[in-house]
């Protein structure tokens, strides 16, 4: 083929010239080429739109818009950007991430909501500047609302989740970890009008207490995963109501809520035999005692976090050896009562051959190389950790790797 003076042949420059006659323009009928485009990503639809005016017109189309994540694309967008893509999609916008914008504030969310009513999805962790102006807005124009994340967004108060309440029954799943302004009486405002809530991640919102886990309990029976990691005031008495009133609940993370004992894990097990994640990680109130109910009750449990559970011994990983094929993944960080007996349990235990992935055993002073030893039967583990393990050796390490 001919080349030009830049050595692009002829027929390239033809087919991507900005003639609108290009050749790829005259061989495939627009709707193909539209459809083509819905599967490109946002970098990669805004470069062919400066093809030519025929491309700008199909790569621009709001069709093509309906999933945006602007976080791996520019994260230093100014509220006009989203008003502009929110007028380009229009209905056509299903799902939106704004994580991380922080130049993105109420104003562009609100001209935001009124253009794009179809949302579904939208991510706006991080975004600082967001106010419970946002989610009275969102309540009044987007009522097919399904996943909210607000993580970070440290002005919401009770009013959003009144808004939310009043305008967004389809909520689903909300993240609101980090708004500290959060009280129960918002809890209780929200659950009442989302009932049908199945994800909710309070993580660090310091000043709930029981009574709002209560209204959870009593109003949420779909609910499959909660987060209240660092939430401080909470006791068994909070946590227990969760567990009578959500028996579908499958992921639960409590860590730093020290005030919890073996009572939470009675109730687990006895109301929860679905759960497959527990996170626990610096209740140091909780025993074998408590361990050996869960994993007896709770046999679907893949995943365990109990760094800092000081009191537990070998005795827990006895039970999780007999009672849970499915555990792939544990932390023993800092359980310092964990001797080479408890892992030559694990090692031999339903989990150990296909299942068991990652086991964390930092600070366990009384592990030795003979724990991995015990260990190498496990053959889908893919990360042991061992830091300040003092009696493992190098040798041992090297064994085990071959």
């Amino acid at each position: 083929m001919r080349r030009d003076v830049n050595g692009v042949t002829k027929s390239r420059f033809e087919m991507f010239s900005n003639s609108d006659e290009a050749v790829i323009n005259k061989k495939l009928p627009k709707e193909l080429l539209l459809r083509i485009f819905s599967f490109l990503d946002v970098v990669t639809l805004c470069r062919c739109a400066q093809v030519s005016r025929a491309w700008n017109v199909l790569a621009l189309d709001g069709s093509n818009w309906q999933r945006i994540d602007l976080f791996d694309f520019q994260r230093d967008i100014e509220g006009r950007v989203v008003e502009n893509i929110s007028k380009r999609c229009g209905g056509f916008l299903r799902k939106l991430s704004l994580r991380g914008c922080l130049g993105v504030g109420d104003n562009a969310l609100r001209t935001f909501a009124q253009n794009c009513r179809n949302i579904e999805v939208l991510n706006l962790n991080g975004c600082t500047k967001t106010t419970d102006a946002t989610c009275t807005s969102l309540s009044k124009f987007c009522s097919k609302l399904r996943h909210l994340d607000l993580a970070s967004c440290t002005s919401i108060t009770n009013m959003s989740l009144k808004a939310l309440s009043e305008g967004c029954p389809l909520l689903e799943q909300l993240n609101i970890s980090w708004c500290d302004q959060v009280t129960k009486d918002g809890i209780q405002a929200l659950v009442r009008g989302c009932g049908g809530l199945k994800a909710l991640f309070l993580k660090g919102c310091t000043q709930l207490e029981d009574e709002a886990l209560k209204y959870i309990g009593a109003h949420c029976p779909e609910l499959v995963t909660l987060n209240l990691q660092t939430c401080l005031q909470i006791t068994d008495e909070g946590l227990i109501t969760i567990c009578r009133g959500c028996h579908k609940l499958q992921s639960l993370c409590a860590s730093g809520c020290s005030n919890i004992t073996d009572a939470i894990l009675n109730a687990l097990g006895q109301n929860c035999p679905r759960l497959r994640i527990l996170e626990v990680a610096r209740c140091s109130q909780l025993t074998d005692v408590g361990f050996t109910t869960l994993a007896r009750n709770c046999h679907e449990l893949e995943k365990m976090d109990l760094e800092e559970c000081v009191q537990i011994t070998d005795s827990t990983l006895i039970q999780l050896s007999i009672h849970c094929p499915r555990l792939q993944v544990l932390s023993l960080s800092h359980c310092e009562l964990i001797t080479d007996d408890g892992i030559r349990h694990l090692g031999n235990g339903a989990c150990a051959h296909d299942q068991l992935e990652v086991i964390e055993l930092d600070n366990c002073p009384l592990i030795t190389d003979a724990s991995l030893e015990h260990l190498k039967s496990c053959h889908s583990l893919e990360r042991i950790e061992l830091y300040d393990c003092q009696q493992i050796t190098r040798a041992g390490i090297k064994r085990l790797r071959e």
